[in-house]
């Protein structure tokens, strides 16, 4: 059984760490994420081959929303969910509850987006 390693390892791989603790689901896609500017610590935009060490905040964009968490361990491999989510503290703050459920709802078959309706939407994600 694989356990947590909080004294060890010194560091890690980005996108290994990012794969082991089950933050993205594969490795490729930790990678892509990496590449793409997704990822960032301590604020620094990194490649998958940076290294992260304990302490160190670690910063993943996905889906629009943004996690922040805090390195406190390293896995060998990729293991349980419990295993993996004792290698961080997630510090993301709550979501706003004021845009909690504000995204317009169409009706099912309701067809295509008017251009009213879509200059609605750009102005709730912030677009417009």
């Amino acid at each position: 059984m694989l356990e947590p390693d909080f004294d060890g390892a010194r560091s890690q791989r980005i996108d290994v760490w990012l794969w082991t603790t089950r933050i993205c689901k594969t490795r490729s896609a930790a990678t892509a994420a990496c590449r793409s500017g997704h990822v960032r610590i301590d604020g620094e935009r990194v490649k998958a081959a940076a290294k992260v060490r304990i302490g160190q905040e670690v910063r993943v964009r996905r889906s629009g929303a943004e996690r922040i968490l805090t390195v406190q361990g390293f896995l060998p491999g990729r293991g349980s969910a419990p295993l993996a989510q004792a290698c961080w503290i997630d510090r993301t703050p709550p979501p706003d509850p004021a845009l909690r459920g504000a995204a317009p709802r169409r009706d099912k078959g309701a067809g295509r987006p008017t251009k009213k309706d879509r200059r609605e939407l750009d102005r709730l994600r912030g677009r417009g």
